[in-house]
């Protein structure tokens, strides 16, 4: 998979290709180069649809928010800091790697405030892969599934039932007008499948 093209910042290709490699590091079940495509995807889509956002730090947000992936706490916070020391180092203004920090930040919870329009662009990019269409929703599942083989079935299926539930709970899912158009429905009723299924 190519992503060289997508890449927001062209005199950082050393920058690039290392977050190419991690992406596609072995272990990776879900969050890998596929997912990162996905992402920036839904962020053309969004932008397509007029929902403003300023480009560079959310794309580059996009490109960090799972660079450290290894199914321990604090990754999101890891992958935080390897934006902030790599970026520094690349020589971007302060303000666009703080907003790229508190972004990935951010993908943690996804709870962007209303009027966070970098946040609630980049939450609903991240979170688009629930309203995928059933096969790949299935492969979704599966992929995460083999991110955690390390876990017992009774275990995963209790502890993904609870990610999911929390899920399910909110008010909605997605922040923007857009993703709550066209990606709201599909995605409670994947939740509502996968979660009967864990439950069975």
């Amino acid at each position: 998979m190519d992503l060289t093209r997508r890449w927001p910042l062209p005199d950082a290709e050393e920058l690039r290709d290392a977050l190419v490699a991690a992406y596609g590091s072995e272990g990776r079940g879900y969050h890998d180069l596929t997912h990162l495509a996905e992402v920036l995807d839904r962020l053309d889509e969004l932008a397509a649809a007029g929902q403003g956002f300023d480009d560079v730090p959310v794309r580059l947000a996009a490109w960090f928010h799972d660079g450290v992936y290894d199914g321990a706490a604090g990754a999101e916070a890891r992958s935080a800091r390897w934006a902030e020391d790599a970026l520094t180092d690349a020589g971007l203004p302060e303000a666009v790697v703080a907003e790229v920090v508190r972004l990935v930040l951010m993908t943690e919870a996804h709870a962007p405030a209303d009027d966070d329009r970098n946040g609630c662009a980049l939450s609903d990019a991240d979170l688009a892969i629930l309203a995928a269409e059933p096969d790949r929703y299935a492969a979704y599942t599966a992929g995460v599934r083999r991110e955690y083989a390390s876990v017992g079935d009774d275990d995963f299926r209790r502890g993904r039932a609870v990610v999911l539930a929390d899920l399910a709970a909110k008010p909605a899912l997605f922040h923007t007008a857009h993703a709550r158009r066209h990606w709201e429905g599909r995605a409670r009723r994947n939740l509502a499948r996968e979660l009967a299924a864990l439950r069975a």
